[in-house]
């Protein structure tokens, strides 16, 4: 995930808007979200401070909760979220004690837990957390190949709808578009996800390679400025609601490899002609749902490694707190190359890591044929 600071003036913090995510932003000004927002920052992260009298003409005295409220499709969203954030805690439980019993590892170690925590920590100031992940576990041995698809989802769902939870405010998106595409992404997710879960290894390692070359190659393009400039929509309609529908299914399918859903959904909503500020509830919907079905799925099928995903759960949620209240940004210009070089060194690893397993797949192969 990407993130840009705009930093205004004040004394009370104003709302919160944001995204995160392989190639995301956060932040908001005085009049809301920038149109340039996400395309010209100098840092990862946000900026809580804002101007006291420019909100002023959104402050509402506090009412007790309504059927009105409970209609709003953003607020009705957010109970949902909760109701599937303790759901999917259900599952974990119930996941963790089932490999304990089997005789997996069923708490976290130190390392698990070191790695939710910093990879969480940038991820909520806008960097990413599925490639840093990757690139660790695969440095440190932390988890097989074949289960680190199904362990990122694990492992990061709770930190992820904590940031939801965090960063998440009203935005004019039209209802009907923002809907249908978090159900797009979710669909997506839950059928790419039975599709990973049986794939051999060596296919694996192939398809998160290729996720790391284009985080890769979208965090250079946010590096650059080189991200497209959206329009004024804040709704779609005929066409272009297919072709979203279509993108998003087709993403959430992909973040199941590993490919950070947030930097494309971005891509494909400003090339969509639609306001970049639209951009953040559709994308923060999607991911915070997408990743519990994708995850329950994963962990039906066993294919991801409990421990590893316990250390991430249990190091991210306060890496997540200390990020958004504490530490709010950090430079792009430096932080930006150091993730593009230690992700690609990942993905060439992965790339020739395939390739033995292709090598010694052959010899075997061929000694299996000798034998009479």
């Amino acid at each position: 995930m990407l993130g840009a600071s705009v930093r205004v003036g004040g004394r009370r913090p104003s709302p919160l808007v944001a995204g995160v995510a392989g190639g995301d932003v956060r932040g908001w000004s005085e009049r809301g979200i920038g149109r340039n927002f996400g395309c010209e920052g100098e840092s990862f992260g946000y900026n809580i401070q804002g101007n006291p009298h420019a909100q002023s003409h959104h402050t509402r005295p506090r009412v007790p909760m309504s059927a009105a409220w409970l209609l709003n499709p953003r607020n009705a969203l957010l109970i949902v979220l909760a109701l599937v954030a303790l759901s999917y805690i259900v599952i974990v439980v119930r996941a963790a004690q089932v490999g304990a019993r089997e005789g997996d590892a069923a708490s976290p170690n130190a390392a698990g837990i070191a790695t939710g925590f910093v990879t969480n920590f940038f991820d909520t100031l806008g960097i990413g957390s599925f490639a840093t992940t990757t690139a660790i576990f695969r440095k440190w041995g932390l988890a097989r190949d074949e289960k680190i698809p199904g362990t990122l989802n694990v492992g990061h769902t709770l930190p992820t709808i904590v940031q939801a939870f965090i960063f998440t405010t009203l935005v004019p998106v039209d209802p009907k578009t923002l809907i249908l595409l978090i159900v797009a992404s979710v669909l997506g997710a839950w059928i790419g996800a039975g599709v990973v879960a049986k794939w051999p290894r060596r296919r694996i390692q192939l398809g998160m390679a290729i996720a790391l070359f284009v985080f890769a190659a979208l965090l250079i393009m946010k590096l650059t400025n080189r991200n497209p400039g959206g329009g004024v929509l804040l709704e779609l309609t005929g066409t272009k609601l297919i072709a979203a529908f279509a993108g998003n299914f087709v993403l959430g399918m992909l973040m199941t490899l590993g490919i950070g859903l947030y930097a494309p959904c971005m891509i494909m909503i400003y090339l969509l002609g639609m306001d970049p500020k639209a951009a953040f509830p559709i994308m923060m919907g999607s991911c915070a749902f997408l990743m519990p079905v994708a995850s329950a799925r994963f962990i039906r099928e066993r294919s991801f490694d409990l421990r590893a995903s316990l250390g991430l759960l249990v190091g991210g949620i306060p890496a997540v707190l200390i990020a958004a209240f504490i530490v709010k940004s950090l430079p792009l210009s430096v932080i930006g190359p150091l993730v593009v070089v230690v992700v690609i060194y990942a993905a060439v690893g992965l790339v020739r890591a395939a390739q033995r397993e292709k090598a010694e797949a052959m010899v075997a192969a061929t000694a299996g044929a000798a034998v009479p």
